[in-house]
């Protein structure tokens, strides 16, 4: 009777442990992995598109085109492959758009740093001088200031707004900016000025080296994507022909097709980890 009671109660601890455990993990996971995948939409300026969204473009990218080349070719190899390949290309697309508007942004922020430095010294406050930015800021980041104006004149609170804004804009040096900004309307320091014509310098600087790097290894970066793309070219030219279509329709020629995607992603990616750039990340969120 002894170790019946020991037995329930061991049982009962064990489940109220595994209850504090397993469940939490589960939910931080899915809410990290949601987070990434809404940076990563709000990089490339799609705030209204939303993950499930953007997840569900990829299964019904790949779903249609798998169907489609087997349908075509007769070989459900050949749609497997299809179908891995067009899952990713919404992914790739979303990340293209976000890479090139950072580099726009890179282009751009030392402008709005100057437009800030030049209205404080004709007396604006800072509200004021980030709002005039709407008008006078560059192109692609009026909106996001025409936000930060409404959200400011709404609420009257500096800080929220600042929050706001960053949030919106989803960038490391937007990050680093709206940082600076806050620390010194709060602490209260008469070097904003100086401050801004240090960080104007080093973001331009910066732009200069990355534009720099980016220009010297432009092509080897392309001739290492055409030397993966070139065998698939040429594989869908040969799945018009009955022959290959016969050779690659067995259990052998899915296995080779099936391996050699493996080893194209492989070195695909480890192509652009080699040759990648050191990116900055988000670290004042």
């Amino acid at each position: 009777m002894s170790a019946l009671v020991g037995i329930l109660m061991g049982t009962g601890v064990f489940l109220v442990w595994w209850s504090f455990w397993n469940q939490p993990t589960h939910k931080r996971t899915r809410h990290s992995r949601t987070g990434r995948v809404k940076t990563l939409l709000l990089r490339a300026d799609l705030p209204h598109v939303a993950p499930s969204a953007l997840i569900a473009a990829c299964i019904t990218c790949a779903l249609v085109t798998g169907l489609s080349v087997t349908a075509l070719t007769a070989a459900p190899s050949f749609g497997l492959c299809a179908l891995l390949v067009a899952g990713y290309i919404p992914w790739w697309f979303v990340k293209r758009r976000g890479g090139k508007r950072s580099a726009v942004l890179r282009e751009v922020w030392p402008d709005v740093v100057d437009h800030l430095r030049s209205a404080i010294r004709a007396g604006m406050g800072l509200p004021e001088a980030l709002m005039q930015l709407q008008y006078r800021g560059p192109e692609i980041l009026r909106p996001a200031f025409g936000q930060f104006a409404a959200d400011y004149r709404a609420s009257g609170q500096l800080h929220g707004s600042l929050t706001l804004l960053k949030n919106r804009l989803a960038d490391p040096v937007a990050d680093n900016i709206v940082e600076a900004l806050r620390v010194t309307r709060e602490v209260g320091g008469t070097d904003l000025g100086k401050l801004l014509g240090t960080l104007s310098s080093f973001l331009r600087e910066n732009e200069r080296t990355r534009s720099e790097l980016e220009a010297r290894q432009s092509w080897t970066v392309n001739a290492a994507r055409l030397s993966v793309a070139a065998p698939w070219l040429v594989l869908a030219l040969m799945s018009t022909q009955p022959a290959a279509i016969e050779a690659y329709n067995t259990a052998t020629g899915a296995f080779v097709l099936l391996g050699g995607l493996a080893i194209s992603v492989a070195a695909y990616r480890l192509m652009l980890r080699l040759g990648a750039l050191p990116t900055e990340r988000r670290v004042l969120r």
